[in-house]
């Protein structure tokens, strides 16, 4: 059906913010609504279509332009020897985001997601390599990853929270200071505050520029302390936050997470972060996407193994956060539980369309 000037589809821009799976997982729904580049003329084979083809069967929106914020703290596996190796940033979220906004994750993609299994490569990824190559090249990981993002051809942007070489350090309920992404995982300590080492750090001018013209934001889903609040660590960020006139959301997990997030409630995973944000007085959400639709029995079991549950939606006291609950059926159950990008990216696209 051909749209009438009445009907044209609203273009927005949108900032999604995180790390690890969480992130790219998200920017996999929302790219479905942003334009394929022009260039691309050849058709695609059943086999490299990963959905339906833009407007992903609705024509009401269009997003002009995708950003991802990503967090640059992570210090284990692949990543983690290239950091110590190269003294530069951990490319691994990166990449992970990158496949997830390449027009074509079919050869390109899996070429970047191919991991070595032996010799001196053994662990590392080929986009981890890349990254690093081009990081060595240029002097510059923030201009390594825009030309890693062209060679993909990315539909969108993608910015590291910080072009600063970052080590994320928390101090734990005993008073000990645990340095290191990996090593705070791996405490058994309850984390009482997260920092960056060092303090003083920058976002790219890039990155403050795309949050303060942002139609919508989200922050999340991904790992509370080590893919979440980082980048609200960055100075600059969580200011550029609360200025914004941006639909700003938090996208909760599903479950909690081991060694950082179990017991923990919506609620206070939002006050977690207010309080690294320095945002207690100024929420920096108006909205929480929170799911409300059951588990089932299979996957509970598969996770109570680890001791984790669902988090528990306490949407009177996220209310008294001043934060309005989006609840609904957020869940894709796979071999593991994701959410379903589809979903969440309708519930955000329609969140804005209600604000306008």
């Amino acid at each position: 059906m051909e749209l009438t000037n009445r009907d044209s589809p609203k273009e927005l821009r949108v900032v999604a913010m995180g790390g690890g799976t969480g992130l790219s997982t998200l920017l996999r729904g929302l790219k479905r609504y942003v334009p394929m580049r022009e260039r691309r003329k050849r058709p695609r084979t059943p086999e490299q279509v990963d959905g339906p083809t833009f407007p992903c069967n609705d024509a009401r929106w269009i997003i002009r332009e995708l950003s991802a914020v990503v967090t640059v703290t992570d210090d284990g596996g692949s990543s983690g020897r290239l950091r110590e190796d190269f003294k530069m940033l951990p490319p691994g979220d990166v990449r992970n985001c990158m496949v997830a906004l390449s027009e074509d994750e079919h050869l390109l993609s899996q070429l970047f997601r191919f991991r070595f299994d032996q010799g001196e490569l053994e662990g590392h990824s080929f986009g981890n390599l890349f990254v690093a190559a081009l990081s060595h090249i240029t002097g510059d990981f923030a201009q390594a990853v825009q030309m890693s993002s062209q060679i993909l051809a990315i539909r969108g942007k993608i910015f590291p929270a910080t072009n600063t070489n970052v080590t994320l350090a928390a101090q734990m309920d005993d008073g000990s200071i645990v340095r290191g992404e990996t090593s705070i995982t791996a405490s058994k300590r309850r984390i009482v505050e997260l920092m960056l080492e060092p303090a003083t750090t920058h976002p790219l001018a890039e990155t403050l520029e795309a949050i303060a013209h942002a139609d919508i934001i989200t922050l999340g889903p991904g790992s509370l302390y080590t893919s979440l609040i980082p980048n609200l660590l960055v100075n600059g960020i969580p200011e550029a936050l609360a200025a914004s006139p941006a639909t700003k959301v938090f996208v909760c997990n599903l479950m909690t997470q081991a060694n950082e997030s179990l017991g923990l409630s919506a609620s206070q995973h939002i006050e977690k972060i207010l309080q690294h944000a320095g945002a207690t007085r100024s929420p920096i959400f108006d909205y929480a996407l929170i799911n409300t639709a059951p588990i089932s029995v299979a996957r509970l079991e598969q996770y109570a193994r680890e001791g984790q549950e669902p988090i528990e939606a306490d949407l009177e006291r996220v209310k008294a956060l001043g934060v309005t609950p989006l609840t609904g059926n957020f869940v894709h159950e796979g071999d593991v539980l994701r959410h379903d990008y589809d979903r969440v990216t309708e519930s955000l696209l329609e969140l804005r369309a209600c604000a306008d």
